[in-house]
């Protein structure tokens, strides 16, 4: 597969894609790693591996964010960010392997009940192109703490970190086949892994479409499934907040990896009484936002990661210039070179248009004004996704009277953080279904077993 850098539309590297017949024999491979000792290794020992291949991480850090910069264009900045936080989800797993216990229950007739965690087998990570590194170490990390073994299927525009965790990993003293990384079109081989009869668990993130597909093709055998889908995330303004900082930092909620992000903030209600000064700050913050080559530490948005990827953003916007919405700024293409685009502001946006109600995956915003809470709240609510948002109130009540209201998987009150380490990740509705992160994707993993020893 020829791999093209998104700054410059030139090839700049050959990955050799896998065919089914190497899906399936890497899942054989692992199912026997499993079988010989994996499971089985001391937890101690688990965790020391998962602790060393998080240094061996940061060792490389720098060889690690500049093949993702080159790879999906992504600002350097943020790729050398993104390779610290997979070192630190490894790292939280292997703590967590001390931790992570089974239950002992009272029960009616006496005796002893108790419950174990028992590693699933064979575990296939489908990861997707936009943050390909660390939503890789988000599924391989607790899948090997809770003692799996993995297939980790990277998206076809972006092998390349994800081949060098499995080498950077083994080198770390994983043993072999406890990771495997096949790079290939996911029609032949994530259908090939997700049928597989000896893959127990299908971890996905990536678009609704493809993960009804997964859903489909698992429920054959029943499959454990997560899925990690699609946003149309709501960022909701109301005038007694510090809504000044709102409109200073919201265009990095929705515009930070060029809009690439099923978290981003593009649906933003703004309470009419700030709704035209809100929009003012916003605009001119967004202009201020630095577009440019990705490699440079000042760049805050880079290119698109493909042409078609841009194109698809950009009948989004003819879309909406159709239905005669008005552009605050943006919507075009700044340079001649590389598959940029503006970050563009849409203004009182129709919610009957497309780009209202479909996610874009690219740097568009929609702004429309609300009058009433409750009417905000159902328009919030009327989208089929439920990823994440955020609420800007310094009203602690309403605040929590929202937060409970807004049908979505991850909130953030007063900042748009969505993903910690060490809280579940994951969404409502069309937005999947299952928890990455935390303690609940280590259990994700798992088989609930449960014992009772008569007295």
């Amino acid at each position: 597969m020829q791999l093209i850098n998104p700054a410059t539309e030139e090839v700049f590297t050959e990955v050799a894609a896998a065919s089914p017949a190497d899906a399936h024999a890497a899942v054989e491979s692992a199912q026997r790693a499993w079988e010989d000792g994996w499971r089985n290794l001391a937890p101690g020992k688990r965790a020391e591996i998962l602790f060393n291949i998080a240094r061996v991480l940061r060792e490389h850090l720098e060889e690690l964010a500049q093949l993702e910069c080159a790879n999906i264009g992504k600002p350097i900045s943020d790729a050398r960010d993104e390779i610290g936080l997979g070192a630190r989800v490894f790292e939280y797993y292997a703590g967590a392997i001390g931790q992570f216990c089974g239950q002992t229950i009272p029960v009616a007739r006496g005796g002893l009940d108790f419950t174990l965690r028992e590693p699933m087998g064979v575990v296939a990570a489908i990861v997707p192109w936009n943050f390909p590194f660390p939503i890789a170490c988000w599924k391989a990390a607790p899948a090997l703490a809770a003692g799996n073994c993995v297939v980790l299927k990277p998206a076809s525009l972006s092998p390349l970190t994800a081949l060098r965790l499995g080498e950077l990993a083994h080198a770390a003293g994983l043993p072999p086949g406890v990771l495997q990384v096949l790079a290939g079109p996911g029609s032949a081989i994530g259908d090939a892994l997700v049928t597989h009869p000896l893959v127990r668990k299908v971890s996905f993130t990536g678009s609704t479409e493809i993960g009804r597909r997964i859903m489909e093709l698992a429920s054959r055998d029943l499959k454990r499934v997560s899925l990690e889908l699609g946003g149309k995330s709501p960022n909701i303004v109301f005038a007694d907040a510090d809504w000044q900082r709102a409109a200073d930092t919201s265009p990095m909620s929705v515009f930070a990896n060029t809009g690439q992000d099923c978290c981003a903030r593009s649906r933003v209600f703004v309470e009419r009484s700030i709704y035209e000064p809100f929009a003012e700050r916003f605009i001119a913050a967004t202009k201020e936002l630095v577009v440019g080559n990705p490699a440079l530490d000042a760049t805050q948005l880079g290119p698109l990661v493909s042409a078609s990827q841009r194109a698809s953003v950009e009948d989004f916007l003819a879309d909406a210039r159709k239905h005669g919405t008005q552009f605050g700024c943006g919507g075009k293409r700044p340079s001649a070179k590389g598959f940029y685009l503006e970050p563009t502001v849409l203004l009182d946006v129709d919610k009957s248009t497309r780009c209202w109600r479909e996610e874009i995956f690219g740097p568009v915003v929609c702004l429309v004004p609300f009058d009433h809470e409750e009417q905000m709240l159902r328009a919030v609510n009327a989208s089929p996704y439920g990823l994440s948002g955020s609420i800007w109130t310094n009203d602690i009540r309403r605040a929590l009277r929202v937060a409970r209201a807004v049908q979505s998987g991850v909130l953030s009150i007063n900042s748009h953080s969505s993903v910690h380490v060490e809280a579940p990740f994951g969404g409502y509705k069309q937005s999947g279904l299952g928890r990455d992160l935390g303690m609940a994707a280590m259990e994700g993993y798992t088989e609930v077993k449960n014992v009772f020893v008569s007295e």
